[in-house]
């Protein structure tokens, strides 16, 4: 979440105007993450998000994005509800953006989460993928596989800017990638971007799921070792095989890995590192100017990618039959 469009006043009381939330109190921006534009909205009849979509969200995806989201409330799962407009619409205008606003959660996230968060995310992530089964619409993975190499050509010219050898580093992990890629995995509807700025709670229990603007559908594979990047590696680089063997142990007692997925984990695990690590260098080389955003660190999923590649095995990242 960031701020790139500022938004008059007059602009957006216009805009509330059409959305029967009471009077507005207040509002400011919200300057973490690099996607959106968001702002916390405090109003006479609660609290509320309001989003304005920027760069990799396509206007094309929003419906699959704000349907999954009431999908997924309507069955229990704590997530963002989009608000609509006394007209019924979810989706409106604003400053030339497509916007939303959507329901405010309560809980905090954890920036060092420890095993108990790890656990509780394990039994989140398969009760999202438990939620999403009969979400009726799809949506390709627009990120995946088949991007990475596009997105690279993006950065290649200035990589080694960034760290020395890193074109060649990825060159290789490319070709590894596109040639073993997995196809035929379970799957469904997935987050695809489960960090811990996306998961809030309470106490050691998961309150609620944000951020769903990369959902799509995947293996579930693919989202479980998304997660055990972003959730269990130390400050140091160091991969907590007891934060990964609580995430996987927690998943599977909701849903049992089968022995395909057990097998590609290591690969789902290095790809998850290398798509992640090249959507941020290239943020990182094309901060808009003024943007109130400082653009996430593509080293951090670099060192990552280096203990993924001497990974040969799923109990590497506390898999156990």
């Amino acid at each position: 979440m960031a701020v790139y469009t500022e938004v008059p006043d007059e602009a957006l009381g216009a805009f509330l105007s059409d959305y029967n939330i009471g009077g507005l109190l207040s509002y400011k921006g919200i300057a973490e993450g690099v996607e959106n534009t968001n702002f916390f909205l405090h109003t006479t009849a609660g609290s509320y998000i309001l989003t304005l979509y920027e760069k990799r969200v396509a206007e094309q995806d929003l419906p699959f994005f704000l349907g999954l989201m009431e999908h997924l409330a309507a069955r229990g799962l704590a997530c963002p509800q989009p608000i609509r407009t006394r007209a019924g619409t979810a989706l409106g205008r604003l400053c030339g953006r497509p916007a939303v606003i959507v329901s405010f959660l309560e809980g905090v996230s954890v920036r060092r989460p420890g095993t108990r968060h790890c656990r509780a995310l394990g039994r989140a992530l398969a009760g999202l993928h438990a939620a999403g089964a009969d979400f009726p619409m799809r949506r390709p993975n627009a990120l995946s596989v088949e991007a990475w190499r596009p997105l690279f050509a993006q950065a290649e010219a200035q990589a080694d800017r960034v760290a020395p050898n890193l074109a060649e580093r990825t060159r290789a992990d490319l070709a590894r990638l596109e040639e073993a890629w997995p196809s035929d995995l379970p799957g469904g509807v997935i987050h695809a971007d489960l960090f811990t700025d996306n998961v809030f709670f309470i106490g050691d229990e998961v309150s609620g799921l944000i951020d769903f603007y990369f959902a799509c559908t995947d293996a579930f594979a693919y989202d479980l070792a998304i997660c055990l990047n972003a959730w269990c590696f130390e400050p140091d680089g160091s991969f907590n095989r007891t934060k990964g063997q609580a995430m996987i142990a927690a998943y599977q007692s909701a849903r049992p890995l089968e022995p395909r997925e057990v097998a590609s984990l290591p690969l789902l695990c290095q790809g998850a590192a290398l798509r992640f690590m090249l959507t941020r260098l290239v943020d990182w080389l094309n901060v808009p100017p003024g943007a109130l955003v400082k653009p996430k660190d593509p080293l951090e999923y670099d060192r990552k990618l280096a203990f993924h590649r001497r990974v040969t095995d799923a109990a590497e990242y506390g898999w156990s039959p």
